[in-house]
């Protein structure tokens, strides 16, 4: 994501995706590396359908990425990894993210 890309939209999505103390910490366990969903769960003590909602939400934000392995048994396993990102927030990038908004204000 870069400062190119960050629309209004784009940046109330990160900003929301990252509100949570769930997915900052699923973040923050991806930045040592990649991790399967199982081990992941564990490591983070959430169950894997929590963790889940959690990795799908911050993929469709752009801040991880997935893909599948055969594991030597033949399993398949979901490994996620962080997506290069950097989030410079100035008030003028987020005066000039503000005027590409496309959605409507609830608050």
């Amino acid at each position: 994501m870069s400062k190119d890309e960050l629309t209004g939209d784009a940046l109330v999505l990160v900003l929301s995706t990252l509100a949570s103390p769930h997915r900052l910490r699923v973040l923050a366990a991806l930045a040592g590396g990649r991790a399967y969903v199982s081990q992941l769960a564990r490591d983070l003590g959430l169950s894997r359908a929590l963790l889940q909602v959690h990795l799908k939400k911050l993929e469709k934000a752009g801040l991880v990425t997935a893909h599948l392995e055969l594991s030597d048994d033949g399993k398949a396993l979901k490994f996620y990894q962080s997506a290069p990102f950097s989030l410079l927030l100035t008030p003028e990038v987020v005066a000039a993210a503000a005027a590409t908004l496309t959605t409507d204000a609830k608050d």
